[in-house]
């Protein structure tokens, strides 16, 4: 019997590369929330946080840390442990996401300022004076917003178990 001929996946569709983002982010349903992160091991944290991020607007813009940049973030020499490609797939495949991109500096300023979105979110661990790009989105009208942990999960904590086994 003859394989099926399957299509890529839906979700593949959410992955942009950096250089069409401005285009597709404009795109997408406003309100526009965004967030970002490295997501090295996407756990229940995670998942819940980008949930709840997407409960303020129409659409979830998630910008990811190249694996250069999770390196020069001093996470430890081996990290991240899931190459960028896998990371965005994740993200990508969750419902709760409209659009996935990399971005290779230290900090994602620049890719938050080739889309301005109206709702800038980041966890709880971070102080809402202290979300990079908030300022700029503030300026242009938006909001800027850090939601409580609901899971103490943390990709950190997870390899510290993992590797005391």
């Amino acid at each position: 019997m003859a394989s099926p001929i399957l299509t890529p996946p839906a979700f593949e569709a959410k992955l942009c590369r950096p250089e069409d983002f401005a285009a597709r982010a404009a795109q997408l349903a406003r309100p526009r929330v965004f967030s970002n992160g490295c997501f090295d091991i996407l756990h229940r944290g995670h998942v819940t946080y980008l949930a709840q991020a997407r409960q303020l607007g129409a659409s979830l813009i998630v910008a990811v840390n190249s694996d250069d940049s999770v390196r020069r973030l001093g996470k430890g020499a081996d990290r991240p442990v899931n190459r960028l490609a896998d990371r965005m797939a994740l993200l990508a495949a969750l419902e709760c996401v409209s659009l996935v991109v990399s971005f290779a500096e230290d900090t994602p300023l620049a890719t938050i300022l080739r889309c301005l979105p109206e709702i800038l979110v980041k966890g709880g661990d971070w102080p809402v004076d202290s979300i990079i790009g908030g300022r700029e989105v503030l300026a242009a009208g938006g909001s800027v917003q850090s939601i409580p942990f609901v899971h103490a999960s943390s990709t950190t904590a997870l390899l510290e178990k993992i590797r005391s086994l």
